[in-house]
């Protein structure tokens, strides 16, 4: 093959990719959410769904299925034909998976990754007849009775759990752990007394707060959440500099073309610039993520080494 041959394949192959994109997408594209209805990764995710629906004029399907901390959808979407027409919709859990799961049924080599939708705080809740009224009501009762009181999370591996993990390292207390498919699930039990605490996303405990059926005692970041701006942090709660966000974002399979790529980072961005969608992310506590997919690749990456050293300093053992 002569070297003009080889330059006019590779152009065509460009164009080709190209024009493919330009017309992208014809028919419906699916999104694999890693949680079930009602989780924080499934509010935010619809949003931006409905959004693409319009932006696109091609039905947008949200496809649900929670389980093992998101690791069931990101398996379905690895597995799937690399043509953009099913994406996976995934949190901060994405990144701790990796170092909590032995047998996961893809590898961070299976995606590209697109871009982040969102970012917002957990908060600290309990249900209202709860005796607990503080952090340090929380701390004083684990430490006098280690093992006694029930931490749930959204699902090993996920953001809600990585948060937990954080926490007792932070406050040297021993909790009991108790794994959900999703937020959903989880704060029916903490709203009914079944369940004592749990590190809930913002945009999935909100009504439930508002309602005065949950009570709110911190939430994870640095800084105050604007939407709930009387709730003290955790490090304002008496442990110091304790810092987490959980995030929310879109993966391809490998091997989508990389002008396909680049329309979905730009459809997000797109959304998330749009009045409606903005208003309705910032009523529930978000925080907006501009990063392109370099930039989001990069932040993936240090985000799993961050993930890998909570796993690490807690000693657990990946199942």
């Amino acid at each position: 093959m002569t070297r003009a041959l080889k330059i006019m394949l590779v152009a065509s192959a460009v164009f080709a990719a190209q024009a493919f994109a330009a017309e992208y997408p014809t028919k419906p594209v699916r999104f694999m959410i890693a949680f079930p209805p009602g989780s924080s990764t499934d509010i935010v995710g619809r949003l931006y769904t409905n959004k693409w629906t319009d932006l696109w004029g091609q039905t947008v399907l949200a496809d649900n299925r929670g389980g093992a901390g998101g690791t069931l959808a990101a398996g379905v979407a690895a597995r799937s034909n690399p043509d953009g027409y099913t994406l996976l919709l995934h949190s901060s859990g994405y990144a701790s998976n990796h170092s909590l799961y032995a047998n996961l049924p893809y590898k961070t080599s299976d995606f590209v990754d697109i871009g982040p939708l969102a970012m917002q705080p957990n908060v600290l809740v309990t249900g209202n007849a709860s005796a607990y009224k503080s952090v340090q009501d929380l701390i004083k009762a684990a430490k006098a009775k280690p093992g006694s009181i029930n931490f749930a999370s959204a699902g090993v591996g996920s953001g809600t759990h990585m948060n937990l993990e954080k926490f007792k390292l932070a406050t040297k207390v021993s909790l009991n752990h108790i794994p959900y498919k999703g937020s959903g699930e989880v704060l029916i039990d903490v709203v009914g007394n079944r369940v004592d605490f749990y590190f809930a996303p913002i945009s999935a405990a909100m009504g439930h707060i508002q309602g005065n059926r949950l009570r709110a005692l911190a939430v994870s970041t640095i800084k105050r959440s604007g939407v709930l701006p009387n709730v003290p942090t955790i490090a304002e709660s008496g442990v110091p500099k304790f810092d987490f966000s959980l995030w929310f974002g879109v993966w391809a399979p490998k091997g989508v073309p990389q002008p396909i790529i680049n329309k979905i980072a730009e459809a997000i961005k797109t959304a998330a610039a749009d009045p409606v969608v903005k208003g309705k992310l910032a009523s529930l506590g978000n925080d907006p993520m501009d990063l392109n997919p370099a930039q989001f690749a990069k932040f993936v990456s240090e985000e799993i080494q961050s993930a890998q050293t909570i796993v690490k300093a807690a000693g657990i053992k990946p199942q």
